[in-house]
Order: structure tokens, then C-alpha cells, then sequence
């Protein structure tokens, strides 16, 4: 054997090592064969109770502190200068009069910012959380119209903002790439480390033998984060530790990837984020978080920075525009012989992904043969990002819109339509699906709806000016649950509870819900279980992000509880009713424990803890590897249905009526749920109607960064919007709950865009849908 098979063959064997260690931590209820979560038949507890957010008090009163509210002596405040070329090299910068303007500490540029290592790209490393790798402040070069080229620190935020203004860069431009039509090349996007193509039989074959077909190109176009909190951290430096509170997703990745851009151990990095005003994707590591270190560093004091909302445009990645084609085959029938769904979308060479707008086609209908694609291009442009569904908001746009065009063409309800394509199992990988009741959710959701009083006739409906119409169309979002996962359960001897996690709120309601579910898990009244979050110096390396939070934090817990329950039985010895249980054989309930089958031997958490003269006991869990999607393909799913209104003489839309049906597994907390589904979809309104980053080609330069050209929903733009699930567990999921954080904005726009067709007879294929597309 050569040296080179025996190197494979020692790394082969420590796969098999880590995946069977793996797979004996893994939950029974995770595995095949195994139980269900515990938790799943519970129906008297408090997961699935409308409780209020445990952090609503707060910031009702205001005393929520979010990052730019953090106050710390003797600090200072940053300003950013952008660069205003798309590309190109700074020949000179002039910095004298900023730095003699009233206030100011300190103007730092390429010329004197410490040398930092390069930011670790997301999906670089399980800890890396930058947006991009580009060098920060490194050199003299310009990657894209508003890199930041100067930071200026001040006594005031107004002095900075004005020596700011100050500073004169002269540049030298170069040739740059600012539209797809000028990037050249294309190449197979990647996403999640795996190339994004997938391919069952031959498709075109298929589509060209199809008596029935539709063949369309759909076109979104990019889109850009408008959290409520904008980004903001304050942070110093305390000898060799940094300390930062941020607004952030990810304060164990945050922590890890500054101390490797600052040449540090993690555990010198301090990272905090108690409250963040929406995240979305975008509240991850940029530029901003790392120039201000660097800036504190250098001044030795500490710092706040806050980007306007313009600055946040200019740093911040949203999402890229994509050209979508798909081509459906059906037969008489209307059973899908070929699914077709191929594009490109750009993305600049230092971000992480392109938008992979194929992903909702992998599992959404049945069909004989199947080709999907996305191809990408670099732009000299900020970098894309992760934003609200990525791929799934966009693709279900063009899937679900060519679904609605092909039941007219079949003659066939568009429900019937969806229902008649179910698969059985997952149509690319061929795995079972761990739990799927779209049908359900789309034959309550009609019900409900009124479905049936829909004319399939276009411009069939008319009350006074407007033209009324129906469309529905099919959400879909994947489950997720990251590897990482860890929590520490602290129960002392007044049976209380003190969930550890490093975990985030970001407006959803994840205390409350953690609290509901911990309180079940330990048998504990709501009122006894504390959740802390939003600290690196806590157990797990769990991202507010892909709708898996839930998940991770529960399953967390959940291997918390059974250390617990070890120790207990450990510290209950001999004198207690559970002498001689094993930790299989016991269940918590009443703030102790008890035999599962002889609930009469049971003792108290306080009645353990103070015979073995403890206060307090501190045990730590860690979810294993997320095994369970290896076995089954696992979606959260949803049945969108919307009621839109076109003025006939103005071309104004309104929707007037939206429902929202979902199948997403067990709900943990329905108030907290529908406030989620809710956002969803008024997200996915504006995608259809409003939202729209303008670009200007010339300078590869943002037009409408502000809220005033870049248009969201407001209150008079969205109608009553009726919620409701299935509330079906799946029995493969920790608590039966799959995620709902994204699932609101698939589908939304293509049931918008389809009640426009309904009522007007115009289809628009081209994002958002504007007066002028109607007309």
C-alpha cells in the first residue's frame, strides 16, 4: 500500500470515527427506528400556548439596549468615506483638513490602519462570519463604488460626520464589470459547498416531447437589506481583549473570525448582541465591525459606529438579480414530464454565493426528468449576501408563476394542478420526506379562502374601476440545523431553571419560545425557566439564520436535560424513590422526577439537590451532527392565496385579501408564529410589487439607497392578512418543529403576481410589478 492510499485510508477511517460517534450522541428520535421526541406528544404543556414575549416589556419601555445604545466612557464616534468608483486605485488622499476640523482623534486610511489578516468569508470555516474577504483597508486599491477608503473618529457624531465631508481622494479608474452583460464568462454557482446543478433523466428530451408546455423567462431583480436597527457595534479594547457589542447573527462566529483578522485567540474576543432589530441575513461580520477595532486599537479609546442607512447600502450585501428560464412539460393529464429551471445571477469574486434561486424546484413536484442550473458571473459590485429565503424567495417567483401558466394552458384549477404533481419522495436525492401535508395545508387554505368563487376567466371580475382577481402558489422552505449546537442548563436547589445559549433575538420571539420548550423539557412552571442569550462567552456556535434556531437551541437543550437527568440520578442515591433508575426509565414533570411507568416514585429537583447539600447544578449538552437530513428530505411548506385589485384606468395593484396556509410541523408558540408568518409575507409583497435596487452601470453606483426611492410596504400597502397550519409534528425534527422564519416570503410573490393575471389578463415576468407593466 502507498503512502498516499494510506493517508486515505487514515482519513477515511477518522470519518467513519467521527460519524459513528456521531450517530451514538444522536437522539433515537432523530434516527430511523428511533422515538419520537418526548415532547412531540405532549399536548398539555406549554408549547403551543400564545405566550407574550418574554422581552416585550422591555422594549415597550424602551430599555431593550441594542448596540448604538450602549454608552462607554470616555468614547468616541466613527464616520465612513466611501469610495465613489466601481474600480480602480487611490492616488492620493487627502486627510490634512479633516484632521484639523474641530473634535477630531484620529483619520485612518490604507496608509496607516494595522495590517489585518483577511476576513474568513462565510461558509469559509464553521466559525467564519465576514460578508466577504476583501483586504480591509489594506491597500490602495477599489473593489467597489462605496468600499470605505477613510474612518474618522470624533468627540461627536456630527464632528465626524463633517471632517468626514473634508477628506479629498483622487483616483485612478479602471475597466469595470457592473452588469451581467458585461461580465463575460459564466461558471456553475456553488451554494453550501455543493455545485448548483442537478440533473434526473434528459429533460430537454422531455420538455420537446410535451404535448404541454410552457417555456418563460423570469427576471428579479437585486434587492437590498433595510433592517430596522441599522448596523451598528461599540466596542474597546482592554489591553490585549476586545469587547464588542454588536448587531449580529452570529456572536460565536463574530468572536472567532475578529480575533483571526486580529491575529488573537477566540477567547481574547469578547462579542455580545442582547437585542438585534432584524437581521434577515444581512447582520453578519462587514467591514464597519472590523475598521472600528482596528480604529480603537489605534486611538486607544473606545468606539461607536452606526451606519446611516445609506452607509448600510454601500457596506452591506443584499440580494443579486437573477434571470430565471423554466420549462414545464405535463401530459393530458397535467402530470409533469419535464422540469427545466436554469439561469444566471452575478455575485462578486469575494462573496461567499450566488443567489441559488433552484433550490425550491429540488423537492416542489413530481416529474420524469428534471435539469437544474445556476450559473453566475463576477461584478464589481458590494457583495452579495444572504437575504430573507435566499434562492427560495426568487425561485419560487419563476417556478410558481410558470405552475399558474401551465394550469391555464391544461384548463386545470391551479390547485388541482399542484395537488396532481405531489411526489411521493424526494424527487432528486430519492429520500423519504420526513413529514409532508402540503395537500392538507392547500385544501384548508382554499376552504378558507374561497377558492372556489374564483372565475378562471382573466378580467372576468370587475367591481367599479378595479379589476378583481385570485392566484395562489406553493411556499417551500428546507429545514435546517447547523452543526455546532450546545446549551447549559443551571438548575438550583429553588427549582429554577437557567438556559445558557449563544443564541440571538432578533425580534422572533426565540427567548419565548426556548423558555416554553425548556419548561416542558424540565417539567418546570413558565415562570421558572430563565433564558440567556446573545453572548459569545456562552455554550454553541448557533447562527440566527436558515430558519434553524429553533431546532439547534432545542435539540441543544434537549442533550442538556439528559445530562441533567444523569446527575440527578447520580446525586439521588440510594435513600430515593429513583434509586436504581436508569436515565431511560424517568421523565421530568412537577419540577422533579419520576418514573415513567410508576409516575408514585418521584423526588423533587429541590428535594435532590438539598439531600446532596447542593445549590445548584450546571450541566452542558451538545446536539450531534444534523444526521436527520441525511435520512429524510425535511421542508417546511405553505399555500399562499391572494386576492389583488388593478385599477383599470391607473394600473395601481393593491392586495386586498392574503392568506397564508402552512405545514411547517409542530408550532411551538401560535402568537410568535403568526407574527413571523405575517412578516413573511409582507416581505414577499413588497418583492412583488415595490422593492427594486436601481443601479447605475456607469459607477456600478447604488441609486436608490435610501427609503425614500427604495420602496418597502407600509401600513396602507398591506390588507388583513389570515394565517393558519396543519400543526401536524414531524417526527423527525426536535419538538416535531421545522422552521417558519422564511417560509412567509416563498410563494408570496408568484400568488401576487398571479392574482394580477387573473384579474387583468397580463402576464408580468419581470420583477417588481409596476404601474408600467400594466398598463
Amino acid at each position: 500500500m502507498s503512502i498516499v492510499d494510506k493517508g486515505k485510508q487514515a482519513v477515511q477511517g477518522i470519518a467513519q470515527a467521527v460519524m459513528k460517534k456521531a450517530v451514538e450522541l444522536a437522539p433515537g428520535s432523530l434516527l430511523p427506528g428511533g422515538r419520537p421526541d418526548p415532547l412531540i406528544r405532549q399536548r398539555h404543556g406549554h408549547i403551543g400556548k400564545p405566550v407574550s414575549r418574554v422581552d416585550g416589556p422591555l422594549k415597550v419601555r424602551g430599555a431593550a439596549p441594542f448596540a448604538a445604545e450602549i454608552a462607554l466612557e470616555g468614547m468616541v464616534y466613527a464616520a465612513l468615506a466611501n469610495s465613489t468608483i466601481a474600480k480602480g486605485r487611490i492616488v492620493a488622499i487627502d486627510t490634512g483638513r479633516a484632521e484639523a476640523a474641530p473634535g477630531v482623534v484620529l483619520v485612518m486610511t490604507h496608509r496607516n490602519a494595522p495590517r489585518l489578516n483577511p476576513p474568513p468569508r462565510f461558509l469559509s470555516g464553521a466559525k467564519a462570519a465576514a460578508g466577504d474577504d476583501s483586504p480591509v483597508m489594506q491597500d490602495d486599491r477599489v473593489r467597489w463604488n462605496g468600499e470605505p477608503v477613510a474612518l474618522v473618529l470624533a468627540q461627536t457624531q456630527e464632528q465626524a460626520d463633517h471632517a468626514r465631508s473634508l477628506i479629498r481622494v483622487t483616483y485612478q479608474e479602471e475597466p469595470a464589470a457592473t452588469t451581467v452583460a458585461e461580465a463575460g464568462e459564466t461558471e456553475v454557482g456553488t451554494f453550501m459547498g455543493e455545485p448548483l446543478r442537478a440533473t434526473v433523466g434528459d429533460a430537454e428530451a422531455a420538455f420537446a416531447a410535451a404535448p404541454h408546455k410552457v417555456d418563460a423567462v423570469y427576471r428579479t431583480p437585486g434587492h437590498n437589506h433595510n433592517a430596522l436597527e441599522l448596523h451598528a457595534a461599540t466596542l474597546v479594547w482592554r489591553g490585549d481583549e476586545l469587547f464588542l457589542h454588536d448587531a449580529t447573527q452570529a456572536v460565536a462566529h463574530t468572536a472567532w473570525s475578529l480575533a483571526q483578522i486580529f491575529g488573537l485567540e477566540e477567547a481574547q474576543v469578547h462579542v455580545t448582541s442582547p437585542y438585534v432589530g432584524g437581521g434577515f441575513g444581512g447582520k453578519g461580520l462587514w467591514q464597519h465591525q472590523i475598521l472600528a477595532a482596528a480604529a480603537a486599537r489605534l486611538a486607544g479609546r473606545p468606539v461607536r459606529i452606526a451606519l446611516s442607512r445609506e452607509g448600510v447600502y454601500r457596506i452591506v450585501g443584499g440580494r443579486s438579480p437573477t434571470e430565471q428560464r423554466v420549462a414545464l412539460g405535463a401530459d393530458a393529464d397535467g402530470r409533469l414530464t419535464a422540469i427545466i429551471h436554469r439561469g444566471v445571477t452575478p455575485k462578486t469574486r469575494h462573496s461567499p454565493m450566488p443567489e441559488p434561486f433552484i433550490l425550491p424546484t429540488q423537492s416542489a413536484y413530481a416529474a420524469e426528468a428534471i435539469a437544474l442550473e445556476v450559473r453566475t458571473c463576477h461584478l464589481d459590485m458590494v457583495a452579495n449576501t444572504f437575504m430573507r429565503a435566499p434562492g427560495e424567495a426568487v425561485g419560487t417567483v419563476a417556478l410558481e408563476c410558470a405552475m399558474d401558466e401551465l394550469a391555464e394552458q391544461l384548463g386545470l384549477d391551479p390547485v388541482e394542478l399542484r395537488i396532481r404533481n405531489e411526489p411521493d419522495k424526494d424527487p432528486i436525492s430519492g429520500r423519504p420526506f420526513s413529514s409532508r401535508n402540503i395537500v392538507a395545508a392547500y385544501r384548508a387554505g382554499a376552504e378558507r379562502f374561497g377558492w372556489d368563487r374564483r372565475n378562471p376567466v382573466p378580467r372576468s371580475r370587475r367591481e367599479g374601476e378595479w379589476l378583481v382577481g385570485m392566484g395562489c402558489a406553493t411556499a417551500t422552505y428546507p429545514y435546517h440545523r447547523m452543526p455546532g449546537g450546545a446549551a447549559r442548563i443551571t438548575l438550583d436547589a429553588g427549582n429554577h431553571a437557567r438556559i445558557d445559549v449563544a443564541a440571538h433575538e432578533m425580534g422572533m420571539g426565540t427567548a419565548t419560545a426556548q423558555a416554553q420548550i425548556a419548561a416542558d423539557r424540565l417539567g418546570l412552571p413558565l415562570e421558572a425557566v430563565t433564558v440567556r442569550y446573545g453572548d459569545s462567552s456562552l455554550p454553541g456556535v448557533i447562527l440566527a439564520g436558515g430558519s434553524q434556531q429553533t431546532a439547534s437551541v432545542g435539540l441543544s437543550v434537549m442533550m442538556a436535560h439528559q445530562e441533567l437527568v444523569g446527575e440527578l440520578l447520580k446525586l439521588a442515591g440510594n435513600d430515593s424513590p429513583l434509586a436504581g433508575l436508569r436515565a431511560d426509565e424517568v421523565e421530568s414533570a412537577n419540577s422533579g422526577l419520576r418514573k415513567l411507568d410508576e409516575p408514585e416514585r418521584f423526588e423533587s429537583y429541590a428535594s435532590i439537590l438539598g439531600r446532596a447539600g447542593r445549590k445548584e447544578l450546571v450541566v452542558e449538552g451538545s446536539a450531534p451532527p444534523p444526521l436527520e437530513t441525511m435520512h429524510w428530505s425535511m421542508h417546511s411548506h405553505g399555500a399562499m392565496f391572494c386576492e389583488a385589485r388593478v385599477n383599470a384606468v391607473t394600473a395601481e395593484t393593491r392586495v386586498s385579501r392574503f392568506l397564508g396556509s402552512f405545514d411547517c410541523g409542530r408550532i411551538v408558540n401560535p402568537k410568535t408564529a403568526a407574527s413571523q408568518f405575517r412578516g413573511g409575507i409582507i416581505m414577499g409583497l413588497g418583492l412583488a410589487l415595490m422593492e427594486e435596487t436601481q443601479l447605475d452601470g456607469r459607477k456600478g453606483r447604488i441609486m436608490n439607497r435610501n427609503l425614500s426611492d427604495y420602496h418597502l410596504p407600509v401600513h396602507l400597502d398591506v390588507p388583513e392578512i389570515d394565517v393558519m397550519w396543519t400543526d401536524i409534528p414531524d417526527p423527525h425534527a426536535p419538538m416535531g418543529a421545522r422552521g417558519i422564519g422564511e417560509i412567509g416570503i416563498t410563494g408570496t410573490g408568484a400568488a401576487v403576481a398571479n392574482a394580477v393575471y387573473n384579474a387583468t389578463g397580463r402576464r408580468v415576468r419581470e420583477f417588481p410589478i409596476t404601474l408600467d407593466k400594466l398598463l
